[in-house]
């Protein structure tokens, strides 16, 4: 399957998206800030980040420049946030974040969205699967 960093400072959080993507044989990478997030890109080799855009210190945006700004700057990375409001897909889209997928996550479709996201499909935030 997949290497996966999930850079998400909600320890509850954190445990939730750990164990469904372990469940289905993802390797997971946790980092509950951004601190030391390209060392950590580099340490692990992720091929997508699912990244929390409120964080303490750096937020989610400014991670994502740094991302985008480095020698892993197609590196697919995918916001992972509350932020639900109209419009705040396309602000997330419109500042380089390749996908969104809102919290609470829906943990029967979490997954394949995870998944859509590594194959480069778009998540589209009802889809049931």
């Amino acid at each position: 399957m997949a290497r996966i960093l999930v850079v998400e400072d909600n320890p509850d959080n954190m445990k939730l998206f750990r164990a469904l993507l372990t469940l289905k044989g993802h390797e997971v990478t946790a980092l509950p800030s951004g601190d030391g997030l390209i060392e950590t890109i580099e340490r692990s080799r992720p091929e997508l980040v699912l990244m929390d855009i409120q964080l303490p210190g750096k937020d989610g945006f400014s991670l994502l420049a740094e991302i985008r700004a480095s020698a892993h700057g197609s590196l697919r990375v995918v916001a992972l946030t509350a932020h639900a409001m109209s419009g705040d897909r396309e602000k997330a889209r419109a500042a380089g974040f390749d996908d969104y997928i809102t919290k609470p996550i829906d943990i029967a479709s979490f997954p394949g969205q995870v998944g859509r996201a590594l194959a480069g499909t778009p998540i589209e935030p009802s889809d049931p699967r």
